[in-house]
């Protein structure tokens, strides 16, 4: 028989408690909660970058442009007409693709947010761990909500990044700038792409408008 320790009980314990909360939210609530977390992923995103540019400018042309963006080969809608166009399932598995391609680029700006040289790293180095963290909680409650909805799982593959920031002060500055312009763009195509969803879904029918 194994024997858990109080901490592993604990933590158990309070796993058990959310999945029960999840299970027990009807769809409304886990849009809500979901469109809320991915709003707070976009407003920190946004927060993030603007600690960065104004302590540490960093010339625009030596940023890559967004069309680099490891994400841009997904093919997701660029219009609203065309994303709520798309079935419920289809608009679902998009986002959760286009969250999960971030996956291991947030876990790289989270770990090396202290080597950069900037006067107020440490902040940086929090709201970046924060960034993750919100990441994967939003791609937990994308699981249950698709889980819920009946969904398929998706059709489409996540795009991989496997690239470090560099080694050099400069190139890690500017790869770090980079990869957090790009994800404050997919940020906010996600908060757009779930609050469509959530109209689809027959809930707050103006953001159909």
């Amino acid at each position: 028989m194994v024997r858990r320790s109080p901490g592993s009980k604990l933590l158990w314990t309070v796993l058990l408690y959310f999945l029960a909360q999840g299970q027990s939210l009807d769809l409304k609530d886990l849009m809500d909660r979901a469109v809320q977390q991915s709003d707070k992923l976009h407003f920190l995103s946004a927060s993030l970058k603007h600690d960065l540019d104004s302590h540490l400018p960093v010339t625009m042309g030596k940023i890559p442009r967004l069309s680099l963006c490891h994400t841009s080969s997904l093919n997701t809608p660029t219009e609203k007409s065309h994303a709520l166009s798309l079935p419920e399932a289809e608009l679902l598995s998009l986002i959760r693709t286009l969250l999960l391609s971030w996956k291991d680029p947030l876990l790289a700006l989270s770990s090396e947010t202290l080597s950069l040289a900037h006067p107020y790293k440490n902040r940086l180095s929090t709201k970046a761990k924060q960034l993750h963290e919100h990441s994967n909680n939003l791609s937990t409650g994308l699981k249950t909500l698709a889980d819920r909805m009946g969904t398929l799982p998706s059709s489409h593959s996540p795009i991989s990044y496997d690239k470090n920031l560099g080694e050099d002060i400069e190139s890690q500055t500017v790869n770090f700038h980079f990869l957090l312009s790009c994800f404050r763009r997919d940020s906010h195509k996600i908060d757009n792409f779930l609050k469509i969803l959530r109209c689809k879904a027959g809930i707050l029918q103006q953001a159909c408008q």
